[in-house]
């Protein structure tokens, strides 16, 4: 089962240490010791306890097959690991160490993030495009940005903007150059879109609201969807109820850390998605949180960096410069680009919650 935005992966077993191309990938190699005495009384109780047998027969396979296994197999690799506990989880010493380590890098991870922050008030990346600032297109902002405006209308001038963005996108796709003859009898040279597929992404639920706009321009087009919620106190993806494991750490002192393990709610993807191009639909940026998950679901199916598309009506330059910074070569295209963010995650001067403004939920 892939793993999305996990702050820490453990990984367990007692020849965890054995594949020497998961032993690159491991920041933190912790080998867990025991008194060989306190290994051969647990197998006994256990045995005899539980499996109904002699204290002869446990014996006599301990000898034979366990205890010259683990020294031929297990025992030498602690020589890879980088903290060796003793007494295992009755070291509370050793574990305080351990979690203290894992708090301060992940310390490290969040300073990191947060250089794509600082990059405020810099120049936008070259990746990003926004779409031509008409006065039809600044009169369309216009009404949608409006807190007064009837529902109706917030729908219908959001869905002639969504149908100008896709279009603007779709210029960016690559062409190539044919040359075809008019019902005259002329010959026309003129532009098609190579044989690639395109596949819509939308981001659940507000990016839901482009797919009408794609399918109209974008005949036959597959759709998939994602589903990030994001947390409203946080701006990040939504915490899983699997994080009360968060709980149980108070007494190692990480329960105060603010990034918690965030959860994919639901992917539905087509199949053989790889060499698509892929649009990848969110109604808003502001944090960038959930656009980064889910381009990162979208690489983890083999999609090609350079071949998504991401797709908002409104991003603010944080989530702009989070989103090139974390992905380079993705492509952002947007019709404007808003300054800031506010204490809440919201874009300023934005366009309130798309979602409930557009669904009737507010």
């Amino acid at each position: 089962k892939t793993v999305y935005g996990a702050n820490v992966i453990v990984f367990e077993g007692i020849l965890a240490f054995a594949n020497k191309e998961l032993l690159k990938l491991l920041d933190m190699k912790v080998f867990v010791d025991t008194d060989s005495d306190i290994r051969l009384v647990r197998r006994l109780q256990r045995d005899i306890m539980e499996r109904g047998r002699d204290v002869a027969g446990v014996i006599k396979q301990y000898n034979k097959f366990v205890k010259p296994a683990f020294e031929q197999y297990i025992e030498p690799s602690v020589q890879v690991a980088d903290i060796v506990v003793p007494r295992g989880g009755e070291n509370f010493v050793a574990l305080d160490l351990i979690v203290q380590h894992v708090h301060s890098q992940l310390e490290k991870v969040s300073q990191g993030a947060a250089l794509a922050s600082a990059h405020q008030g810099q120049p936008l990346p070259k990746t990003l495009s926004v779409l031509e600032s008409t006065p039809q297109v600044r009169g369309m902002h216009t009404i949608i940005r409006n807190k007064d405006t009837t529902r109706d209308e917030f729908i219908f001038y959001s869905k002639r903007l969504m149908r100008l963005l896709i279009e603007h996108a779709l210029s960016f796709l690559p062409l190539k150059s044919v040359t075809v003859e008019t019902p005259q009898g002329t010959m026309y040279e003129g532009k098609r879109f190579h044989r690639q597929r395109i596949t819509g992404v939308s981001i659940l639920r507000a990016g839901e609201t482009m797919e009408q706009a794609l399918t109209a321009v974008c005949k036959d087009i597959r759709l998939g969807k994602i589903l990030i919620q994001t947390n409203l106190d946080t701006g990040e993806p939504e915490v899983s109820p699997a994080a009360a494991w968060h709980t149980a750490m108070q007494h190692w002192h990480v329960t105060n850390h603010p990034s918690f393990p965030p959860q994919l709610h639901y992917l539905r993807l087509p199949k053989e998605i790889s060499e698509d191009y892929v649009i990848l639909m969110d109604s808003t940026v502001s944090t960038g949180a959930a656009a980064m998950m889910a381009v990162r679901v979208l690489l983890d199916h083999d999609v090609q960096e350079d071949r998504i598309f991401l797709l908002s009506l409104l991003m603010a330059e944080m989530g702009v410069h989070s989103v090139a910074y974390a992905f380079p070569r993705v492509h952002i295209i947007t019709t404007a680009v808003d300054k800031r963010v506010n204490e809440e995650f919201h874009i300023i001067p934005g366009i309130g919650n798309f979602g409930d403004r557009y669904f009737g939920t507010d």
